[in-house]
């Protein structure tokens, strides 16, 4: 779990491979499960409906697969009982904590496919990222494991939770 743009999917990816485990995004778990991008049931039932959907599929996934990798979206651990199912649910569950100048530097290059912060200017986003990553930092705290990935790199990260999984 962690921040937007922090490397969830491409850290679980690596990670999954290096334990010779499954890999699931949820995001994309639940386009499948829905037929329908995130984006669009947004737009067609709103984040409430979204968000009690999600909470099923983050249940359903981490019942359903006992041993996998599971990278959640960025906000999923902040809403309903989220936080408390993975506690509940997975064995182990790590923060991705990155420092805001990084998560700009990221967020900045990929704005286009991130609608939270589209319509934002560059110059306001550390601004918007530092509230909003303030407001989440007591879920993601949570987590079992607080990995720092600042400046590092991909393999390096999966080094270090590989290290605390075992």
């Amino acid at each position: 779990m962690g921040y937007m743009a922090s490397g969830k999917s491409t850290v679980g990816k690596l990670l999954a491979r290096q334990l010779g485990a499954g890999f699931i995004d949820l995001d994309d778990y639940i386009e499948k499960q829905e037929k329908k991008s995130i984006k669009t049931i947004f737009l067609e039932k709103g984040e409430i409906y979204f968000r009690k959907l999600e909470h099923q599929m983050l249940s359903r996934v981490l019942d359903e697969n006992p041993s996998m990798v599971l990278s959640t979206g960025g906000g999923t651990p902040c809403y309903g009982n989220n936080m408390q199912t993975i506690l509940e649910k997975a064995d182990h569950s790590v923060y991705l904590q990155l420092p805001i100048p990084e998560l700009v530097d990221r967020i900045a290059k990929e704005k286009e496919q991130r609608p939270l912060v589209r319509n934002i200017a560059d110059a306001d986003l550390p601004e918007f990222i530092g509230k909003h990553l303030f407001e989440r930092i007591p879920y993601y705290s949570l987590a079992t494991h607080v990995v720092d990935c600042g400046g590092k790199d991909v393999e390096t990260v999966v080094k270090e939770i590989e290290k605390r999984l075992l």
